[in-house]
């Protein structure tokens, strides 16, 4: 016998770059020879909101007293050139989601649950829907590359047009309704065929840059008796120009959406790999304004993963006017439910992971078109859970503002925040906590 003792064996490690994860798709692609798609946004870690801390009030500042003194959480959008600019009670909106990607029951459930809030929803591609627009007391329309569902009849009846030129979770890409989605209802919406996969388009088919967009502005603004405030959205890849271009082609609004965004359906390369993150996106784009004289005279909108009252008060402080949510708004009505764990399961996911928006399966009945899941969801009550998150979300971002000693949400300021690791410092240009250093100072 051997007098050294045994030594144990160092267990067996993965390599950083080829995870379980990376191994496994690399097997599925090889196996199938197509790419993955999938819904929802990037499921990667990225710097964020969390990221950021509030600096609230003690004896250098003046806290404001809670339930005593008021804090205003209205916001105007669209008062540059609108005749009627849109005034909402908070500023959480919902962000677009088409009915084809969502049910019938799902778009009610919106509309329901942002009128009681006293907020806006958004259409989507493929159109307005009859239920949409008459349980949306603030409805905003949608007018996408693809042009599905458009008609000049329908842009008079919303209250404000969204120009979307590009969305965070596939910027520089169009969008995917697959044909089990497409039913006779939406075949006819969107002058598609029945049951066949769509792919619309990534750019508009009768402009190609920021000139040919100042024409479609005024052409929206002459259909519609210059009434209504015109939004453009952009994905977030390069926010300073993109909003400085939207503004000079005379946009009311600017929508910035950070690769946190959801999807409907898109490849999960283009998720998780292109865009950048909401935190990094906000202050180049009021930064923008500023050099221009814009800033709060075109109100921005961001959006792309915010999910409580704390991400809307650090996206106000950070310069922003209103946020929209999208996937927030789904869980709130339903969506990945642990009470559908057993369906979920058997589709090969999990409660809180299932992301095959596409394939139309949801046991929520939420991203469904299949009328038996739909009926599963009740818009009526899903709706009042909808107006439920949207006013614990409105009263969160409120504690904190009064907490800073701020009268109103559009009061708060960098100088309220600090970050917690280098890089959210260097994006949001806020001091990393406990000194008084922001990484890579300067011009964005």
């Amino acid at each position: 016998m051997s007098d050294h003792p045994k030594v144990p064996r160092t267990p067996p490690r993965f390599s950083a770059t080829f995870t379980p994860d990376t191994m496994a798709e690399i097997r599925r692609a090889a196996a199938t020879g197509i790419y993955d798609i999938r819904g929802a946004g990037a499921k990667r870690k990225l710097p964020h909101f969390d990221d950021l801390l509030f600096l609230g009030a003690s004896i250098s500042r003046y806290p404001l007293e809670g339930y005593r003194e008021t804090c205003g959480t209205d916001v105007i959008l669209g008062s540059r050139f609108a005749k009627k600019p849109i005034h909402l009670k908070t500023p959480v909106t919902i962000a677009g989601m088409s009915f084809g990607s969502l049910s019938g029951a799902a778009k009610e459930s919106l509309g329901r649950g942002a009128s009681i809030a006293g907020t806006s929803t958004t259409t989507g591609d493929g159109g307005m829907t009859q239920e949409e627009r008459g349980h949306s007391s603030v409805l905003v329309y949608q007018y996408l590359p693809s042009r599905y569902g458009m008609n000049p009849d329908d842009l008079r009846k919303a209250d404000a047009i969204e120009v979307v030129i590009g969305q965070g979770a596939k910027p520089g890409g169009g969008g995917m309704l697959l044909g089990q989605k497409i039913t006779p209802r939406v075949a006819k919406m969107r002058t598609l065929p029945e049951g066949i996969d769509q792919r619309s388009s990534s750019r508009h088919p009768d402009w190609t840059g920021p000139d040919d967009l100042a024409i479609k502005i005024a052409e929206l603004r002459e259909i519609t008796d210059w009434e209504k405030p015109i939004y453009v959205k952009v994905g977030a890849t390069r926010p300073y120009y993109d909003t400085a271009l939207a503004v000079k082609a005379g946009a009311d609004v600017v929508v910035l959406d950070g690769m946190q965004g959801g999807t409907a359906a898109t490849q999960e390369v283009f998720i998780e790999h292109v865009g950048i993150p909401i935190l990094a996106a906000i202050g180049p784009a009021v930064q923008a304004l500023r050099d221009l004289n814009m800033h709060r005279k075109v109100q921005l909108i961001v959006s792309g993963g915010i999910r409580n009252g704390a991400d809307v008060a650090k996206a106000l402080a950070l310069g922003a006017d209103a946020v929209a949510i999208g996937t927030a708004a789904l869980i709130a009505l339903g969506d990945n439910d642990p009470i559908y764990e057993a369906e979920y399961q058997a589709l090969g996911s999990t409660a809180g992971a299932y992301d095959d928006w596409h394939e139309g399966r949801d046991p929520a009945g939420i991203t469904t078109q299949d009328p038996v899941l739909a009926a599963r969801l009740d818009p009526v009550k899903a709706g009042r859970r909808l107006a439920n998150f949207l006013s614990v979300m409105t009263m969160e971002a409120q504690v904190i503002a009064r907490a800073c000693g701020k009268s109103h949400l559009h009061n708060l300021e960098p100088e309220d925040l600090v970050a917690l690791t280098v890089e959210a410092a260097a994006m949001a240009k806020v001091p990393l906590a406990g000194t008084d250093w922001i990484p890579g100072a300067g011009k964005y």
